[in-house]
């Protein structure tokens, strides 16, 4: 039964699991530090409003905290276009500069006697008559 854990364990899946996990974890932290101490303290300086948790309004008693989902909501926007911007497009550029277009199978060949273009498929050439074998 050990045997068989210490394999599943080794497998490439679990593995690769266990990995993606922990680097998306520390991603993560990169992008909410740069989001918290970088992009929003630019924002609040531009915007002059630090922080919207604090602003509310009350209803028959009960007090209706819409800061806190301004502040959640700007906070998941900066962190999706940071992902865009920091991550996504730089991949994608350099996964399109990685692929090239394969070439085209060609569709015609030349005649072995007048050097003529003809169809790949022709067995006889249309300008001088040559038999293409």
């Amino acid at each position: 039964m050990i045997k068989e854990f210490k394999q599943f364990l080794l497998r490439g899946n679990v593995v690769d699991l266990a990995v993606g996990v922990v680097v998306g974890a520390a991603f993560g932290t990169i992008i909410t530090a740069l989001v918290s101490d970088i992009l929003t303290p630019l924002i609040s300086a531009i915007a002059k409003v630090p922080d919207f948790s604090g602003t509310y309004f009350m209803l028959n008693g009960s007090k209706f905290m819409y800061g806190h989902f301004i502040n959640a909501l700007i906070s998941f926007l900066l962190v999706s276009a940071t992902i865009f911007f920091f991550v996504v497009k730089p991949m994608n550029l350099l996964i399109s500069r990685s692929h090239k277009e394969p070439p085209a199978d060609p569709t015609t060949k030349k005649c072995i006697e007048c050097l003529s273009e003809i169809p790949i498929d022709a067995k006889r050439c249309s300008h001088c008559t040559q038999v293409i074998v």
